[in-house]
């Protein structure tokens, strides 16, 4: 039990800094590079439809609105974060925090990218990989880089995590 509280703990801290960090590693983007990231209120609208029983759609952009969807899509956001960073610590064990390593993290967060290619991006009605969209390989490099940014951002939270 003490193991359990101690990896949500863990994994709480460790999904929302990695989560901030890959939010201002695309706030950089969009700023200086002028590359887009997803709309969070699509996440919302997403969900909020799967709680009405429809999980896929032919366009998300054109599906109704949810009240609350961008809000909604944003807790999405760094709750997938928490999720992931546990997936990560049961894989790990807690005795990566107490010396934490770059690779293992990259490679996670890389690895990570599979759920939007084979989950998100269908059910959003961009296709497998992202195969619908108007540029399939520009819409993977960045969702690769995005899912990478989060790997650096479990190693960097995980050594702030040594300092407290």
């Amino acid at each position: 039990m003490i193991l359990a509280i101690s990896v949500a703990c863990s994994a709480l801290i460790l999904g929302v800094g990695a989560t901030i960090f890959m939010d201002l590693w695309a706030l950089f983007r969009a700023r200086v590079l002028g590359i887009t990231s997803l709309n969070y209120a699509l996440v919302g609208r997403w969900v909020g439809h799967m709680t009405r029983g429809k999980f896929a759609h032919t366009s998300i952009a054109a599906a109704a609105p949810i009240g609350g969807e961008l809000m909604l899509g944003w807790f999405a956001h760094y709750l997938t974060g928490v999720v992931f960073a546990a997936v990560f610590l049961v894989i790990m064990s807690l005795g990566w925090l107490e010396a934490p390593t770059l690779l293992p993290a990259l490679v996670f967060g890389v690895l990570t990218v599979v759920l939007p290619f084979f989950i998100m991006q269908p059910a959003f009605g961009f296709g497998v990989a992202a195969a619908k969209t108007p540029n399939p390989s520009v819409a993977r490099q960045r969702s690769l880089i995005t899912h990478a940014s989060f790997g650096v951002g479990l190693y960097l939270t995980g050594l702030v995590m040594q300092v407290f």
